[in-house]
Order: C-alpha cells, then sequence, then structure tokens
C-alpha cells in the first residue's frame, strides 16, 4: 500500500484549428434547432399514459439519454436550463435525448379528479421499459432529480441490461423514518403544498435568501393549474418504498452522484455513495450549488457529465470545452493504490480551475 500526492498540470494539445470556427457553428444551430423542437409523444403504460418528449433523430448505436425530474417540476422547468446550456449542445448532438413527465405533471395536463389513485413510486418505475420499447431504445444513460433519480433507480434495478449509466441529482434511496413522517404531518398542518415543495427542492439558505429563482418557482407552483397532480406525485413520493442498496445490492452501471453543498438531501447522498461499489461510482459534490446544481451550476454540471460519458467508452475523441480550452487546469490527486487499482480519489478544485475526466473505475468525491 502506497501514498503519494501529484501535482498535475492539464492543457489542451488539440486546440480547434484555424476555419474550423464555422463548422462548430454550424453543428451548434443544429443542434440548438433539435433541442428547441422536440417531439411529443403520449405513451401508453400498464400504470397509465406518460407524455415523453424526444429531441434527435435517434442514433441506435448509442443508448438515450432519459431525463427524468423532481416533484414540483415537470420536464422542462427541471432540465431546460441544463440541455440549453450553450457547452451542453456538443453532448445533445451526440445522442438522443428523451424527457419523462410523471403522469400529470407536464404542462396542459388533465387534471385528475377527487379520489384519483395516482401511480406509487414503483409503478412509475414500471412504466418505463412500455418507452423504451414505443421508441426501440436498447438502453440508456438515466439522468433523475429528486423524486426522479429514486424512479431511475429503482428502475435500473430491476432492468439492468436496459442502463448504461446513472446520474442521479439530489438521490435519497431511503423510505421515510419516523421523524421524517412526523415532521411532514406537522408541515401539513403548517406549511402550504408551495411551501413544503420549495424546501424539498431548495436549501433553507435558498429559502432565506428568497432569491429570484426561489420566487419564480414559488409562484409557478402555487399557480399551477394542475396543482392537485403535484400535490398527488408529492404524496407518492413521500410514501416511497427502501431500496434497499447495499454492496452486494447495487447498480451493475457506472454512476454519478450529484449533490449541492447545502441541498436539503446531501445527507441522503452521502448515505447513498458509501452503499455505491467504489469502484463504478463517482460522487460530485458541488460547492454554492444549494438545491438544484441543473439550475445553479450548469457550467459545472454539464462539463462532468460530459466527462462521464467519455468514460463510457462515448465522445473520447470529443474536445474539452471551450470553457476548458481557455484555462490551464490545476489540482491535487490524493489516491492511495492497492495493487494495480486505485480504490478511490479525492479533487479539489481551485476557483479557476477544471477537473480531470472521472474514470468509472474509481469513486470520485469533488467539490468544485
Amino acid at each position: 500500500m502506497t501514498t503519494e500526492m501529484q501535482d498535475i498540470s492539464i492543457t489542451e494539445e488539440k486546440p480547434l484549428l484555424p476555419g474550423q470556427s464555422d463548422a462548430v457553428k454550424d453543428v451548434e444551430i443544429a443542434a440548438r434547432i433539435l433541442l428547441d423542437h422536440g417531439q411529443e409523444h403520449t405513451v401508453e403504460t400498464s400504470h397509465g399514459v406518460l407524455h415523453v418528449t424526444v429531441h434527435g433523430a435517434g442514433n441506435v448505436r448509442r443508448p438515450a439519454i432519459l431525463t427524468f425530474h423532481d416533484v414540483g417540476m415537470d420536464s422542462k422547468s427541471c432540465f431546460s436550463t441544463l440541455f440549453k446550456f450553450e457547452e451542453m449542445l456538443e453532448i445533445v448532438k451526440n445522442f438522443t435525448v428523451v424527457h419523462v413527465d410523471a403522469p400529470g405533471q407536464e404542462e396542459g395536463a388533465a387534471i385528475y379528479p377527487a379520489g384519483y389513485q395516482y401511480a406509487t413510486m414503483d409503478q412509475i418505475s414500471d412504466m418505463l421499459p412500455a418507452v423504451l420499447q414505443y421508441f426501440n431504445f436498447r438502453t440508456i444513460i438515466g439522468v433523475g432529480v429528486g423524486a426522479g433519480a429514486y424512479i431511475l433507480s429503482k428502475f435500473t434495478l430491476s432492468n439492468p441490461e436496459a442502463v448504461e449509466g446513472l446520474v442521479l441529482v439530489n438521490v435519497d434511496t431511503n423510505a421515510r423514518g419516523w421523524m421524517d413522517w412526523a415532521a411532514q404531518k406537522l408541515s401539513n398542518l403548517t406549511s402550504s403544498l408551495s411551501d413544503q415543495i420549495l424546501s424539498h427542492l431548495f436549501s433553507q439558505e435558498e429559502l432565506s435568501a428568497n432569491t429570484e429563482l426561489i420566487q419564480t418557482h414559488r409562484e409557478r407552483i402555487s399557480k399551477a393549474p394542475n396543482l392537485i397532480n403535484i400535490e398527488l406525485f408529492w404524496k407518492s413520493y413521500q410514501g416511497r418504498r427502501d431500496l434497499n442498496i447495499e454492496r452486494n445490492n447495487t447498480f451493475k452501471c457506472p454512476v454519478m452522484l450529484v449533490v449541492g453543498d447545502q441541498a436539503p438531501y446531501e445527507e441522503a447522498a452521502v448515505e447513498c455513495n458509501s452503499k455505491l461499489d467504489p469502484t463504478t461510482t463517482s460522487f460530485l459534490k458541488m460547492a454554492d450549488a444549494g438545491g438544484m446544481p441543473q439550475l445553479t451550476q450548469p457550467s459545472k454540471l454539464t462539463e462532468a457529465f460530459k466527462y462521464f460519458i467519455q468514460g463510457m467508452g462515448y465522445m473520447a475523441s470529443s474536445c474539452m470545452t471551450r470553457l476548458s480550452r481557455s484555462r490551464t487546469t490545476s489540482l491535487s490527486s490524493s489516491y492511495s493504490m492497492e495493487g494495480s487499482r486505485s480504490r478511490s480519489r479525492t479533487l479539489s478544485q481551485s476557483e479557476q480551475g477544471g477537473q480531470l475526466p472521472p474514470s468509472p473505475s474509481q469513486t470520485m468525491e469533488v467539490s468544485c
């Protein structure tokens, strides 16, 4: 067993050649068109109907990127900021992107009648194979936030052959404990539905600051025409079961866990990380990201996502983002070796620094 410290300096070896800028712009325009004009579909499943939006022409040689949103949001409000981010276009043009809305959560959804029996988290997870079959997707890379991360986790455990990689933001794979149950009962009596959901989505620091982002989401949720549907989805998530993830019952694919350093589910994400296979798990803790890093830090999340995909063997020849090309990365890597395999690695990013591509063969804990 040996331990050593290294200072590594990285500069790009193959910058864009002169004359490539026009071609890059053309690709970005094409990707933007694909992203802005997604095709909407209604997919019938054994537990009800799902609203699905597909971007891209479909590449059967690569997995589709399938997203699932959190409670109090739909696919647009949860993922538009991230997937319309300029640097994400490089990924968009290489994959089909599929946004799945939980039942009744999409914009313009019909209101469920009183007494409607909403699907459980397990049942929503069981609806996803119908989506893959509908579009003839062989495999996916799942990207889930909060409740969506739980649903994709459940789907992956039940269908390991269908998932090549998972990006889980603010995941909590545990059922609610008695303390959580009691706190929720009290919250139901003293707080509005919108306040309960905002406390789930954002950190207390963000809520106290009452930023424009908080105000926007408070107004969107409180005035949502399908507020009854949102409440049903919220109650379904509150009633989730424990996924019983442990080292001998875990994901069979590479996983990247993402959480803000002050997010409501920071402890849950840390606990989940401790239960996963360290040789296939990356853990990204994002500074100044709050509860919704895909909204507040799309640049950092996009870069980490691209490196995650590259570690899986896709986009291996892709150049770094323009942000990365304009700077030199300086980082310290501390690791221990057991035989020839690196068991853990901690990266610390300076304010001006970037990141090395995370490999799916090791656990990484990153503060950026």
